[in-house]
């Protein structure tokens, strides 16, 4: 809502006194309301790609550590290296 909307809102108010005001006050919340539900389905996008994102490193992360285990035992140092590159793979990617 911008601020002109809100002073007309209060001018409103003025010259047709307090007897109207439910009705003026009950207006302006309603194209309050419209307007945060325009915007709010952009909002719940970004909360559930950020929501999948998150998810998607976590569970990286968590097969992460048997992985470094088993690669560290048997292939070394090379190993490891292998399975942090797909870990950074996976966060890279989980990110777009």
């Amino acid at each position: 809502m911008d601020e002109q909307e809100l002073r007309a809102v209060l001018a409103a108010r003025k010259e047709l006194g307090p007897s109207h005001e439910e009705e003026l006050i009950q207006g302006f919340l309603e194209r309050l309301e419209r307007r945060v539900g325009q915007a709010s389905p952009d909002s719940q996008e970004l909360k559930r790609r950020r929501d999948h994102q998150k998810e998607m490193i976590l569970g990286g992360m968590a097969i992460s550590i048997p992985l470094l285990a088993i690669a560290g035992g048997i292939a070394g140092l090379p190993g490891i290296v292998a399975v942090c590159a797909a870990l950074i793979a996976v966060a890279y990617f989980a990110s777009r």
